[in-house]
C-alpha cells in the first residue's frame, strides 16, 4: 500500500512526456519516488518473513502489485 497513491500518480502523470503506458509510468514512478518504492519493497519483505513456516498467504510481489495499481489507475484516466 502506497500512502497518498492518487496524488503521487497524478504527479507522475504530469511529468511524463510522450507516449504513456504502464512500463513508462512505472519507470517514471521509480525515478520520482525511490524512497516510496524502497518502503513498499521493505514492507513486502517484512510481511513475507513474518508469516509462519508452512503457511501460504497470497501476496503479490511489489513489482506486480504496483504495476496492477498503475494499470487500474491509467484505465480510469
Amino acid at each position: 500500500m502506497i500512502i497518498e497513491q492518487e496524488q503521487k500518480f497524478k504527479d507522475v502523470l504530469s511529468k511524463m512526456e510522450g507516449t504513456i503506458n504502464e512500463q513508462s509510468f512505472f519507470n517514471k514512478f521509480l525515478e520520482l519516488y525511490p524512497e516510496v518504492w524502497k518502503n513498499h519493497k521493505t514492507t513486502f519483505s517484512k510481511f513475507k518473513r513474518s508469516k509462519q513456516f508452512g503457511q501460504t498467504i497470497p501476496l503479490q510481489k511489489p513489482e506486480v502489485s504496483l504495476r496492477k495499481e498503475i494499470r487500474i489507475w491509467l484505465q480510469k484516466q
